[in-house]
């Protein structure tokens, strides 16, 4: 018995092996055997996520409770993250539209960048309590200076329309990327965000591992993927429209706005600059996940 299985080999390949081993043996055989032996063509499963932290469930727990205060009191909460970089121009789109029979849309045969439009970065805010989404269509490095000028965008143009009375926002976000539990530059741009506008922001970042449970994941980016998919993604015109454009039956409406801004990699936060946040640790992981930052 070798602990090698031959599962990614064709029937007639099988055959062939075992002909050298001297078994002779048909392909059509080979397929009946492994229909005997329950084998089957099957394509690969994401399921293994790693170590989980003992206190996942506990973490969601707590997220779940502070949204609900938060929103029982008519305070804003808000789900954020960053979209996967696309790149613009004639290129291939996953998926498929209806063209004239025939007629289908023409793409490059190779996907390297156009040096001129370059890539594209979609940062997301998403509003559970209205269903309602802005995405900032960036076209530099995605730092957590444009992580939070996505978050002041938002409150500029739909957040404080929605919530005039605000005194505090809730940002749930990943634990990695741009706005990672860990960046410094990230608590400092919230402390400058929080200081301009006088909200007290809490942050609840997910545990490792579990960014697919982030709500704007299943409640607002499926939905642009959906929307835009066959579409190749020309200019970005046509990204900050297909996005604005996308909508729901459940009643999602997006605003979508192009950020022509650089974001340098690299920035250093000293020691000082981070004691200097007037940031506020929560008693349950408040040196990682959880904490509130207010104005100084």
């Amino acid at each position: 018995m070798s602990p090698l299985r031959w599962t990614c080999k064709s029937t007639r390949k099988l055959a062939k092996a075992l002909a050298n081993q001297g078994h002779e043996v048909s392909h059509t055989k080979v397929a009946q055997l492994l229909a005997d032996l329950h084998y089957s063509l099957q394509g690969t499963r994401k399921s293994l996520e790693g170590a989980a932290h003992p206190d996942r469930d506990a973490q969601f727990r707590y997220i779940n409770r502070c949204v609900k205060v938060c929103q029982r009191a008519g305070q804003p909460v808000i789900s954020v993250d960053a979209k996967k970089k696309e790149l613009v121009g004639p290129f291939a789109n996953e998926g498929q539209e209806y063209q004239p029979r025939g007629q289908p849309e023409r793409v490059r045969t190779h996907d390297f960048p156009d040096p001129k439009l370059g890539k594209i970065c979609p940062y997301g805010v998403y509003d559970p309590t209205h269903n309602r989404g802005w995405v900032s269509v960036g076209v530099d490095h995605d730092t957590a200076q444009f992580a939070v000028e996505s978050i002041r965008r938002w409150w500029a143009h739909m957040g404080h329309a929605c919530y005039p009375h605000a005194r505090a926002l809730l940002i749930t976000a990943d634990g990695g990327g741009s706005n990672a539990s860990r960046n410094r530059l990230w608590k400092m741009e919230l402390q400058k965000l929080t200081d301009e506008t006088g909200l007290v922001i809490h942050v609840r970042h997910f545990p490792p591992g579990t960014s697919k449970w982030n709500k704007i994941e299943h409640r607002m980016f499926c939905h642009i993927t959906e929307n835009w998919r066959g579409r190749p993604l020309i200019s970005h015109e046509v990204i900050v429209n297909l996005i604005g454009n996308t909508t729901t039956e459940t009643g999602l409406t997006i605003q979508a706005e192009l950020d022509a801004n650089t974001y340098p990699i690299g920035i250093k936060v000293s020691d000082e600059d981070l004691r200097a946040i007037n940031l506020q640790p929560a008693k349950f992981h408040g040196k990682d996940w959880n904490y509130a930052i207010k104005p100084r």
